[in-house]
């Protein structure tokens, strides 16, 4: 799947064997929704062990609802995925906290 940021600017996802095993409870199509969701949290590392090996944090929610963390690097092109899973509670708490902050008048 390709996301579109700009006409001349589109980043895909790198799905040659991906470094997880996808389960039955989510697909690469949900990881993919979940990074075009208009309300997904980027977070950047504050531990040096990630700021050093460019990974980065992202949680939002597939079309069908299911809400994915996901662990991922990318060269400005491509993502590649290095572990994705569905929500736990606490990261729950923390998308619907800033779902909420985006959507208060």
């Amino acid at each position: 799947m390709v996301l579109g940021y700009t006409d001349t600017l589109c980043m895909e996802f790198d799905w040659n064997q991906p470094p997880f095993a996808f389960d039955q409870s989510l697909t690469p199509r949900d990881v993919e929704e979940s990074f075009e969701d208009p309300f997904a949290v980027k977070l950047l590392p504050d531990s040096p062990r990630y700021a050093v090996q460019s990974r980065y944090f992202n949680l939002g929610r597939s079309a069908s609802g299911v809400g994915v963390f996901s662990v991922y690097r990318t060269n400005g092109k491509i993502f590649r995925v290095l572990s994705a899973r569905p929500f736990v509670p606490e990261e729950q708490y923390l998308y619907q906290r800033k779902l909420d902050q985006a959507l208060a008048p």
